[in-house]
C-alpha cells in the first residue's frame, strides 16, 4: 500500500477540525459545485464504481474560494482513507479546473453540520438491525438518497439482454421465503448489476419492513474485515454480518486472490445458507470464470441461479434513454436519442452520462438540443467509442497476421497452426472488448466458456515462454487499439 500524501499545510487536531468546518461552513457557488462534479466523474471513471461508492461518494464540497478546496467526510476514519489514497489525485484533478487551487483539505463533517443534507441522506435508506435490536453500524447501509429515488425497479428499463436478472431479482424482492440461494447477477461494468441490487434492498425494505439487510461492496467487506482483525475486533464482525436476514454484496471480484478474506467470506456465506437466509451476489463474471478464486468458493457461490446480464442492444439503449428524459422531463429530438443508442455501445452508465452532458450544455448555455451540438459536446466520448474494438474485429486482424483463413476463427479444426491463432484471438477478445467469455466462445463457432478460459490461460503462459509470441501479440493489440 503506497505511503500516505503529504497533507496540504493543514495541522488541527480531529476534535479542532470539527469545530472549524462547523465554523466556516460556505454554501459552494454554482460554479464550484460543477468544478467538484466534474472532478468526482473523473475520480469515479478512474477508481471504478466499486471504490467510488464505498469511499468517495459521501465526501461533500464545503468550500472552493481562494487557494484552498475543503472538503466532508461523514468519519474519522473514512477521513483518513480518503487523504491517504485520494488527496493528492483531488488535488491535481482540481487544479486542472482552477490552476489557483494549491491545497485540499479533508475534513470530518462536525455533527451540526449540514443535518438537512445527512437526513436527507438517510431517507428511503433499508434500516439495518442487528440480533441485539441495535442499528448495525452505516458502513454496511446502502447510499440511500440517490438510490432510493433512482436505483429501483422502477427506473429499471428491461430488455432481451438483461430480462432474466431482473426477474429473477424482482422474484427474489417478492418472495416471502427464498427462492434460491444465492442469486448471482453476473455482467460487465455498467450494465445494471448494482442497480437491481439496490432495488432489491429498496423493495423489501417497503414489503418486508421487519427484514434486516446488509448491503456492501466486496471492498468493502475486505477492508472492515482487515480494519477489525487489526483492532482485534473480529468477533463483533462475525456476528453482525451473521445476525442480518438478507446479505448483499457487490462486485465479488474484487476479493479474488485475497485468501484470508476469502476465507471469513466462505464461512460468513455458509453461515448464512444453514440459517436459511438470502445471499445475493453480484460480480463481473459468472462464478465459473472468477480467477484466483478458491473452487469451494466458486462452487459456492454457483449453487443457486446464476442470471447474466449481456451487452445492451440498439432497443434497450434507446428505451433507456427515453426513460431517462422523461425522468427529468426534458424534450429531448428522437434523432438525438436514436443518434446517442447507435454511438454509445459500450455500456449503460456511459450512455446516460452522455444524456446527462448534453442536457447540462443546453441548460447552462441555453441553446437548443439538436444532432449538431450534440456531436460537439460529446465528440471525446463518441471518438472512444468508435475506437472500441469488436470481436469480428479481432478476428479478422489475427487471421491476417498468422496468414489464416477468416472462417478457422470459427472452425473444429484443432490442427496447431490454427489452434493457436484462434486462441490468440480468444485471449486478445478477452483483453480488448467487454464482452464475457460465453459470449466470445460464441463468437468462435459456439464455443464453451471453458474453452475460452484454457485459451486465455494457455497464452498467458506462453506469452512468459516464447519471447517471438509476445511480441506478436503487443503488435496486434497496438494495431487493433490505433
Amino acid at each position: 500500500m503506497s505511503a500516505p500524501p503529504r497533507r496540504p499545510e493543514h495541522t488541527e487536531t480531529e476534535e479542532e477540525t470539527d469545530v472549524t468546518i462547523e465554523a466556516a461552513m460556505i454554501a459552494p457557488t454554482l460554479e464550484q459545485r460543477s468544478c467538484w462534479e466534474r472532478v468526482r466523474n473523473r475520480l469515479r471513471g478512474e477508481v471504478g464504481e466499486a471504490a467510488f461508492n464505498s469511499w468517495l461518494r459521501p465526501v461533500e464540497l464545503v468550500d472552493a474560494s481562494g487557494r484552498a478546496v475543503r472538503l466532508t467526510v461523514p468519519t474519522r476514519f473514512m477521513r483518513d482513507w480518503v487523504v491517504k489514497n485520494y488527496a493528492d489525485r483531488i488535488r491535481t484533478l482540481w487544479q486542472g479546473e482552477d490552476a489557483a487551487c494549491d491545497s485540499v483539505d479533508i475534513l470530518v463533517a462536525a455533527a451540526s453540520v449540514a443535518p438537512a443534507q445527512r437526513r436527507l441522506a438517510r431517507e428511503g435508506a433499508p434500516k439495518l438491525i442487528g440480533a441485539d435490536g441495535l442499528e448495525i453500524e452505516a458502513r454496511f447501509a446502502l447510499p440511500a438518497a440517490e438510490a432510493a429515488q433512482k436505483l429501483t425497479f422502477e427506473h429499471f428499463i428491461v430488455g432481451k439482454p438483461n430480462e432474466l436478472a431482473y426477474a429473477a431479482a424482482l422474484r427474489v424482492a417478492e418472495a416471502e421465503t427464498v427462492p434460491f440461494n444465492p442469486l448471482y447477477l453476473a455482467g460487465g461494468a455498467g450494465l445494471g448489476k448494482t442497480h437491481l441490487m439496490h432495488a432489491i434492498a429498496h423493495h423489501m425494505q417497503k414489503k418486508f419492513p421487519e427484514r434486516r439487510i446488509a448491503y456492501l461492496s466486496a471492498e468493502r467487506f475486505m477492508y472492515e474485515f482487515v480494519r477489525a482483525l487489526r483492532d482485534k475486533n473480529v468477533m463483533p464482525f462475525k456476528e453482525q454480518l451473521r445476525s442480518v436476514d438478507v446479505l448483499m454484496v457487490d462486485d465479488v471480484q474484487f476479493i479474488a486472490g485475497k485468501e484470508s478474506t476469502q476465507e471469513e467470506f466462505f464461512h460468513t456465506f455458509n453461515a448464512l445458507i444453514d440459517q436459511n437466509r438470502q445471499i445475493i451476489i453480484s460480480g463481473d463474471r459468472t462464478p465459473s470464470d472468477l480467477d484466483h478464486m478458491e473452487e469451494r468458493m466458486r462452487s459456492r457461490l454457483g449453487w443457486g441461479l446464476v442470471a447474466d446480464i449481456h451487452a445492451t442492444d440498439y432497443e434497450l439503449r434507446l428505451g433507456i434513454l427515453h426513460s431517462k428524459a422523461e425522468q427529468v422531463g426534458a424534450k429531448v429530438p428522437q434523432q438525438v436519442l436514436e443518434f446517442l443508442a447507435h454511438r454509445i455501445t459500450s455500456n449503460v452508465r456511459e450512455l446516460e452520462g452522455g444524456l446527462n452532458r448534453v442536457l447540462a450544455y443546453s441548460n447552462l448555455v441555453g441553446r437548443p438540443i439538436t444532432l449538431e451540438t450534440t456531436q460537439e459536446v460529446l465528440k471525446d466520448l463518441l471518438r472512444a467509442n468508435d475506437r472500441r474494438v469488436s470481436i469480428e474485429d479481432i478476428q479478422k486482424r489475427v487471421a491476417e497476421h498468422f496468414n489464416v483463413r477468416l472462417g478457422d476463427m470459427h472452425s473444429p479444426r484443432r490442427a496447431r497452426a490454427v489452434a493457436r491463432p484462434r486462441q490468440v484471438a480468444m485471449y486478445l477478445c478477452k483483453q480488448l472488448t467487454t464482452r464475457s467469455l460465453p459470449e466470445i466462445g460464441r463468437k468462435f463457432g459456439g464455443r464453451d466458456h471453458t474453452t475460452v478460459m484454457h485459451a486465455v490461460r494457455k497464452i498467458d503462459e506462453l506469452k512468459r515462454e516464447d519471447a517471438a509470441l509476445a511480441e506478436d501479440i503487443e503488435l496486434l493489440k497496438r494495431s487493433l487499439e490505433g
